[in-house]
């Protein structure tokens, strides 16, 4: 793990390091040196952002360390991750940048970055770049000896691209109409996209939470808090509720009855339904270690092969290409349809549950008893410093009682975020009750120990 990235990107509180503008310059000018050397050159770069606050002081910060390389900038506004990605892979851009600090709160902010083909950079990019962040001053040295420095332009129509994409991936004749969906963009970076999206394909449109103020991004909504999207497709009567985060590369779905779906849930419906359509040719679907055992007990019964990636869905997708799988992903709802796009993406990954809804005639609620989902208790504990967890006796020793409890009948995940101070402690069981009490029993000598 470098210094500034983590699991996805570089992530921090807005206008603090390495979120500061003077940072994020520097990185402006770091990626373009990194992408300099790279082939098809192209002397153009991707940003788009989400509807946080900071989101315009760190998109002028990064654009002004690119134009000092001499190379040109194109400003996508508003637009969902996976529309970065998607617009870098088919415009000639050398790389694409998406500001976002993702489900975090507005006062966080991000730097994601895609490759030319609209794919995450590897931990050895990554750290090039980290390199020429720390060795700026040959950078700042390089920029001041350019005669041409670089322009920026505006791209007006770049959602309306993607959204054109999301809707040519929704398969031949297939038609929405006579569903009726509550949409959570979560205040975020779909609010304007994902209704019109569904309204396209002849859906009845509710939305909520899809007027963002730069504050409001996440805040109690979106697919970190699905509990306001339950109770309003209760309350209207829909077929199901759809919900993103704050960049909609996530989605979490509510069925008809009130019910959340986990990301596992999701993926398992739609698995079974490629492997229905023939659309799962090599039968393996990758996820993360934090998938629920359910699902790896669904996808045996259907006779597809089930790998574990470490997490992040940047991990996800090094598996899934080293295995050639076309679906994976992670039960926080990051999704990704190999065969359709590059990376992570919400909208799309609606857009195949609806898919899956509308071919086979069932309801959400009854698609979703594929899977048996275990009861899984997850806390979050804010630490302060992260030592390798198995050199922490008292952490381990608790680990250990705990599992040897469980058996065969559950299990036991501790890891620290890559995006956040915490460290997160799974634990999943027989009933209810006793996961909770054994995590809250891990969690409580973890907080001891780190907090």
């Amino acid at each position: 793990m470098g210094k500034l990235f983590g699991t996805d990107g570089i992530r921090g509180i807005a206008n603090q390091y390495p979120l500061d503008c003077e940072t994020a310059l520097k990185a402006g000018r770091a990626i373009a040196a990194f992408f300099d050397g790279e082939r098809h050159v192209s002397g153009r770069f991707l940003i788009g952002r989400d509807t946080r606050i900071s989101g315009d002081m760190l998109v002028s910060a990064l654009s002004a360390g690119i134009c000092s390389m001499g190379k040109d900038v194109c400003l996508a506004g508003v637009i969902p991750t996976p529309g970065v990605a998607y617009l870098t892979s088919t415009n000639g851009f050398d790389a694409g940048i998406m500001i976002s600090a993702s489900h975090n709160p507005f006062y966080d902010n991000g730097i994601k970055l895609f490759k030319s083909d609209g794919h995450k950079l590897s931990d050895e990019a990554e750290h090039s770049i980290e390199q020429l962040i720390e060795d700026h001053d040959s950078l700042y040295k390089k920029s001041t000896t350019l005669k041409h420095v670089g322009t920026i332009h505006h791209i007006d129509d770049a959602r309306d691209r993607y959204r054109r994409f999301l809707q040519n991936n929704l398969s031949t004749g297939a038609s929405l109409a006579g569903m009726k969906l509550v949409v959570d963009c979560s205040n975020g970076a779909a609010s304007v996209i994902a209704p019109l999206l569904f309204e396209k394909h002849d859906a009845t449109v509710k939305t909520v939470f899809c007027k963002p103020d730069g504050i409001n991004i996440n805040d109690n909504c979106g697919s970190q808090h699905p509990g306001a999207l339950a109770k309003m497709v209760l309350a209207e009567n829909a077929d199901l509720g759809l919900a993103f985060d704050g960049d909609a590369d996530r989605l979490i779905a509510v069925d008809e009855k009130g019910t959340v779906l986990s990301g596992d849930q999701v993926m398992a419906i739609c698995a079974r339904d490629m492997q229905e359509k023939g659309q799962l040719a090599n039968p393996v679907v990758v996820t993360t270690v934090m998938s629920n055992m359910g699902f790896g007990m669904a996808l045996k019964k259907m006779g597809i092969a089930h790998i574990k990636a470490k997490v992040g869905d940047r991990c996800v997708m090094e598996a899934m290409r080293k295995v050639d799988a076309v679906l994976g992903g992670e039960d926080s709802g990051h999704m990704i349809f190999l065969n359709h796009h590059t990376t992570g993406d919400g909208m799309l990954a609606a857009l195949k549950l609806l898919e899956a809804m509308r071919s086979s005639g069932r309801t959400l609620s009854d698609l979703a008893t594929v899977m048996t989902v275990y009861p899984q208790c997850l806390i979050n504990v804010n630490v302060k410093s992260k030592p390798e967890i198995d050199t922490i006796g008292e952490v381990m020793r608790e680990i250990d009682t705990v599992e040897k409890k469980l058996g065969v009948q559950g299990r036991v995940l501790v890891r620290y975020s890559g995006t956040q101070p915490q460290c997160r402690v799974m634990v999943e069981g027989p009933t209810v009750q006793e996961t909770k009490a054994l995590c809250r029993q891990i969690a409580a000598v973890v907080e001891r120990e780190l907090g």
